[in-house]
């Protein structure tokens, strides 16, 4: 996150650093990282070599900080919220608006953290810096609930819960298999149970039997006036 009043040169890097990293992820996901140099992600943004490894050390650390900063833009959109919205209001917009904009930016959401968790290269250099990206989104939370990100649980606890809500109901959506209309749908709701204390779902009813008019017509359902029927 740039400083207020940064001036156009640390605009331009902090822009060039963006690009770098997003390129590197986008090849990882298209690739796997194995097949990835720096010099395809340099040339995927029109800078040279030299220029990718000015801002990064590895691909790993490139690929990284695309997934990084989008935890780091989470906690700047809940800080720009009114101060009076209830804070699960605040969560749900600032939520739908970074994991459910599209289906691209689902998709990639998906693939990224997949990403991550199978490559372990990745994965080490993700739990490295994780503590640091979640703790700006707990130290925001704090901000707007009075607490105390050192001393209290709650905040660490909205965090975590939130971040694994949101990736669960994005891996569902991506999956094809929850029935909803749209990613918003299912993160939302993912979101409403969390509000509500996650409470245990009603137990499922029985299948469905069928009507009374489909039972004759089906070869499975007895017929009531059979010899078989009737000497039961």
């Amino acid at each position: 996150m740039l400083a207020q009043g940064a001036g156009l040169r640390e605009r331009k890097k902090a822009a060039t650093r963006r690009a770098l990293s997003q390129a590197a992820l986008r090849l990882a996901i298209a690739q796997g990282l194995a097949e990835v140099t720096a010099e395809a992600v340099a040339a995927a943004v029109g800078v040279s070599p030299r220029t990718f490894h000015n801002y990064f050390g590895s691909k790993e650390e490139a690929v990284a900080a695309a997934v990084e900063a989008r935890t780091r833009a989470l906690a700047d959109d809940l800080r720009a919220r009114p101060a009076d919205e209830p804070l699960w209001d605040a969560v749900t917009a600032v939520t739908l608006r970074r994991f459910a904009s599209g289906y691209a930016d689902v998709a990639e959401t998906v693939a990224a953290q997949r990403l991550v968790l199978s490559t372990p290269a990745l994965r080490a250099h993700h739990y490295q810096v994780s503590d640091a990206t979640d703790r700006v989104l707990v130290e925001a939370v704090a901000a707007r609930t009075g607490l105390d990100p050192d001393r209290d649980l709650y905040p660490r606890l909205v965090v975590a819960a939130v971040s694994s809500a949101a990736l669960a109901a994005m891996q569902l959506w991506a999956d094809g298999t929850s029935g909803a209309g749209s990613a918003a749908d299912v993160l939302v709701d993912a979101l409403a149970q969390l509000r509500a204390g996650l409470p245990e779902p009603p137990p499922a009813g029985p299948p469905d039997l069928p009507r009374p008019a489909d039972r004759a017509d089906s070869p499975d359902w007895p017929d009531p006036r059979s010899p078989d029927r009737r000497s039961r």
